[in-house]
C-alpha cells in the first residue's frame, strides 16, 4: 500500500467507493490523515462504516475542513451534472483530485509510465509490464487496470509504476509527472462524460500536458490523433515517437506487412520482428499495442532484444481475444472487453468463418462501421438488451442470425452451428459490440461465463479445453 508523507491529521474528502475511492482511504488512514467518506449507494456507505471509516454526506458538509476532494473516476464532476458535493467543493476552491495524482505526490522519484487509448490500453499496460519484468526492472503495474494506484506497493527512485489511464483519471491530474506517456489512438467512447467528442480528446491529451521531460508515444492512425501530434510538437520538453500500423513514419515504430520497422533517425533503425509470429498479440489492433510497448520501453532504455523476447512470452490478457478452447475443430474466443464496434471490428478483421455472439447494452452507434466484415461471419447469435436492434442491423446487412436472449443459449447454438458447418478455421467469437451490465455485473464476469458455458461443451469427444 502506498501512504503519503506529510498528511498527518490533515482531512481529506473521499467520494466514490468503489475499488479505487476504498484504496484511496486505506492509504490516507494508514497515512495517518482523516478520511471522511461518501457514496450515494447506501451498501457501499455501510460497507465502509463496518471498515470504521467515518462516512458523511459530503453534500452537506463544509468544504473548507477538508485538503481536497478525492474523486473516484465512476463520479461524474463535468457532464452530463456534476455530482452535488462536486458543485459544492468546486464553489469553495477546495482541489479536486483524483488516485492517481495522489501516488505522485507519493512517490515523486519514481518512473511513470501512463497508457491510455480509446481500445488497447489494458493489453499494452500489460504488454510493457510483462517486458520490463522480463527484463528484471523493479516495477508496479496498475490504476485502471487492476490494482488500484494507492493499492501498489512503494517503490523508490529506482522503480517503475506501469499505470493504465482512463479520460476520467487523466482528467483529475494537477501535476503529470509521466515520464513515458502512450496514447494509442481515439475513437468515440464515453461522449456523454466529456459533453461531446471535442471533450474526450481534451481529457486524452492531458496525458501529455506536462512541463517535465516526457516520451510522447503517439498513434498516428485516426486524423484526431494526428491533430495531437501537431498540437504535442509545439512543446519543447516532448520527445515524440510515432506508432502506425498503416503508413510510415519518419521517427517512432511502425507495421508493413507484418514486420515491424523501428525509425529512429539513427543508424540501428530498421527491421525489430515479424509480428505474424506471436500467437497473442493477432491483428493490426494487437500490432499497434506491440508498437507502443516497444517505444515505451526503449524510452526506458530497455535493449531492443530484450523487448522482442517479452513480445513473444507474452501471455496474453483474459478476455481480449482470449483462445479459451478448441472443440473438434473450432476454437472458442472470449473478447468481452469489446464494448463498442470498433473494438469487436478489430477483432472480427482477425478471423474467417466467424460465429459471432453479440450483444448486451448498446453503446451510442451500435454496430456501424461492422458492415464490411459481414463476408467472414457465418452466423450472429444475438444476446440482452440490443437484440432488437441487432436483428434489425444482421437483417439489413443480409447476415444469418439468430435470437438467443441469453449467453449460455447463444453458446451452445453458436457451437453446434459450427460443428455442423465444418468450415476451416472455425471459431466461435464472443466479441459483444456492447456493455454488460444488461445481464452481468461487468465484462469480466460476462467473459467468465462464457468460458465456463464452453467448459460444459468439453464432453464433446475430442475435445481440447485450454488452461
Amino acid at each position: 500500500m502506498i501512504t503519503l508523507p506529510g498528511i498527518e491529521g490533515q482531512s481529506y474528502a473521499v467520494l466514490g467507493l468503489g475499488k479505487s475511492g476504498l484504496s484511496v482511504a486505506a492509504s490516507l488512514r494508514a497515512s495517518k490523515a482523516k478520511p471522511v467518506l461518501w457514496d450515494d449507494n447506501p451498501t457501499a456507505r455501510a460497507e465502509a462504516e463496518k471498515a470504521d471509516f467515518a462516512v458523511v454526506d459530503l453534500a452537506t458538509a463544509n468544504p473548507k475542513d477538508f485538503q481536497a476532494l478525492v474523486l473516484s473516476p465512476g463520479i461524474p464532476h463535468t457532464h452530463p451534472a456534476p455530482h452535488s458535493a462536486v458543485v459544492k467543493f468546486r464553489a469553495a476552491g477546495v482541489p479536486i483530485i483524483g488516485d492517481i495524482e495522489l501516488l505522485f505526490r507519493a512517490s515523486p522519484q519514481a518512473t511513470f509510465v501512463g497508457i491510455t487509448g480509446t481500445n488497447g490500453k489494458s493489453t499494452t499496460t500489460a504488454l510493457i509490464g510483462h517486458i520490463l519484468k522480463s527484463a528484471r526492472r523493479k516495477l508496479q503495474v496498475g490504476g485502471n487496470l487492476g490494482t488500484p494506484a494507492l493499492s501498489l506497493e512503494p517503490l523508490g527512485a529506482d522503480g517503475i509504476y506501469v499505470l493504465e489511464l482512463s479520460s476520467y483519471q487523466l482528467e483529475l491530474i494537477q501535476q503529470n509527472l509521466l515520464k513515458v506517456a502512450v496514447l494509442l489512438n481515439i475513437t468515440p467512447d464515453h461522449i456523454d462524460r466529456h459533453g461531446g467528442m471535442e471533450g474526450y480528446i481534451a481529457a486524452k491529451a492531458r496525458i501529455f500536458e506536462t512541463n517535465t521531460p516526457q516520451t510522447l508515444v503517439i498513434g498516428t492512425d485516426e486524423p484526431e490523433t494526428r491533430a495531437l501530434v501537431l498540437q504535442a510538437r509545439q512543446k519543447k520538453n516532448l520527445h515524440i515517437e510515432e506508432i502506425s500500423v498503416q503508413h510510415p513514419v519518419a521517427h517512432g515504430v511502425m507495421v508493413a506487412g507484418q514486420q515491424m520497422f523501428s525509425y529512429t533517425g539513427e543508424e540501428e533503425g530498421g527491421l525489430i520482428t515479424n509480428l505474424g509470429t506471436l500467437p497473442t498479440l493477432p491483428g493490426k489492433h494487437n500490432w499497434q499495442n506491440a508498437c507502443a510497448a516497444f517505444a515505451a520501453c526503449r524510452a526506458l532504455d530497455v535493449p531492443t532484444k530484450q523487448i522482442v523476447q517479452g513480445l513473444k512470452t507474452f501471455p496474453g490478457l483474459a478476455h481480449r481475444q482470449q483462445l479459451v478452447a478448441e472443440i473438434e475443430g473450432v476454437r472458442f474466443i472470449n473478447d468481452s472487453k469489446a464494448t463498442n464496434a470498433d473494438a469487436t471490428g478489430k477483432a472480427l478483421a482477425c478471423y474467417d468463418n466467424i460465429y459471432w455472439i453479440i450483444g448486451g447494452q448498446a453503446k451510442e452507434g451500435g454496430l456501424k462501421g461492422l458492415e464490411e466484415f459481414g463476408p467472414r461471419i457465418r452466423h450472429a447469435f444475438i444476446i440482452g438488451e440490443a437484440s432488437e436492434n441487432f436483428a434489425s442491423w444482421c437483417q439489413a446487412n443480409h447476415l444469418a442470425h439468430t435470437l438467443c436472449g441469453t449467453l449460455d443459449i447463444a453458446v451452445q447454438k453458436a457451437a453446434a452451428t459450427a460443428w455442423k458447418d465444418k468450415k476451416p478455421g472455425a471459431v466461435v467469437l464472443l466479441s459483444p459490440a456492447c456493455a454488460s451490465w444488461d445481464q452481468f455485473s461487468n465484462f469480466e464476469e460476462r467473459g467468465r461465463m462464457f468460458t465456463k458455458f464452453v467448459e460444459t461443451l468439453s464432453s464433446v469427444p475430442q475435445a481440447k479445453v485450454l488452461p
